[in-house]
């Protein structure tokens, strides 16, 4: 019996010293001057709806819970923010060049018309994040007209 509350003493030990070892946030609420809708319009109800869908994983600004406090949980949301920054930052989005940006925006509304995005892990918890169909089509049409505004230069095939 004594190994078993060694092994529980040294296991809450270990979680409340990763409790101090915390990731940085990604935090960012100033000016977002190569953010998307800063160059591409679009509507006050699809602005909400990127909001509240996309932003918290892809963009420079993530609206953290309170248990993104606590370790190693605010690793695990790191991860996934990170990951999701790497694939698409809304935050960033001037700054790709047309081809990329147009790719993005291809993306968006196939992973939205799979059902793909946002990530059912993600809105089993935040149930405001959940899309209705209505919700779906506002931002399918959104990134199809935005993508067709965005011009990609012809490439020339050298030999």
């Amino acid at each position: 019996m004594k190994f078993i509350n060694k092994i529980l003493l040294a296991v809450l030990a270990v979680l409340v010293i990763i409790q101090f070892i915390q990731p940085e946030k990604n935090v960012n609420p100033g000016p977002q001057p190569n953010a998307i809708f800063e160059h591409y319009p679009a509507s006050d109800q699809v602005q909400a709806i990127v909001k509240k869908a996309c932003f918290d994983c892809h963009s420079n600004n993530t609206n953290y819970p309170w248990y993104a406090n606590v370790q190693p949980i605010a690793w695990w949301i790191n991860d996934h923010v990170e990951d999701g920054k790497r694939h698409l930052n809304f935050s960033e989005f001037a700054t790709y060049k047309p081809k990329k940006a147009n790719h993005k925006l291809e993306e968006t509304f196939e992973q939205v018309e799979q059902h793909e995005m946002p990530l059912e892990s993600y809105t089993w918890i935040h149930s405001e994040a959940r899309l209705t169909a209505e919700e779906q089509k506002l931002l399918i049409d959104w990134a199809k007209s935005t993508r067709a505004s965005i011009p990609v230069p012809e490439t020339s095939e050298e030999h």
